[in-house]
């Protein structure tokens, strides 16, 4: 593979990492036509032997995946490539996972669904930028599900022992783990 310089108006080589054939075949179309030169891949095995032959200026990483968690992308880029921007996207968003992507060295964390203009801004951000504060506090509904959550990755997604500590039925708590989290009340 020969090695490509960046033009002013391409931004660099980005890599989507997600199952979602649809949804990366989508964005990456949107973010070529923004300057990136984007590959899209749907499986950890696959994204980790990729790496390690291409390193990449930015990447966008599915929480989720078939074959496994994402995290352990992340965490492959960090010690591959550490100037890589990485940025984790899951449906399953919460504090407990976007915790553990940040110390796996992701810069940022994107629930899903997405589009192209946030995704770029995330990946070209200096950091410096605040976010901006909610207008409501979250739900008590959506609390209980981050707590749930926390316990989760606490015991290292094991849901035998998660749903012991909760002292909850396996089975409830498998239900809840696979339900998106709770929408939030924006109305006004």
């Amino acid at each position: 593979m020969q090695e490509q310089q960046n033009s002013p108006d391409q931004k660099g080589r980005l890599v989507i990492v997600d199952d979602d054939h649809i949804l990366a075949d989508r964005l990456g179309k949107a973010l070529e036509r923004r300057g990136f030169e984007v590959t899209a891949i749907n499986t950890v095995a696959e994204a980790l032997e990729w790496i390690e032959d291409t390193h990449p200026d930015f990447a966008l990483i599915d929480l989720r995946l078939t074959d496994g968690n994402g995290l352990d992308v992340v965490q492959k880029i960090k010690d591959t490539c550490p100037a890589c921007r990485t940025v984790m996207m899951t449906a399953y968003g919460n504090i407990a996972t976007a915790v553990s992507a940040v110390k796996a060295g992701a810069v940022d964390y994107l629930a899903k669904p997405t589009d192209a203009d946030a995704v770029e801004l995330v990946l070209l951000s200096d950091n410096k930028q605040r976010p901006p504060l909610p207008l409501r506090p979250m739900s008590a509904e959506r609390v209980r599900w981050e707590h749930i959550q926390r316990i989760y990755e606490q015991c290292d997604r094991n849901v035998s022992e998660t749903a012991r500590r909760l002292s909850m039925h396996r089975r409830t708590l498998q239900r809840i783990l696979g339900k998106y989290a709770p929408r939030e009340n924006t109305g006004i």
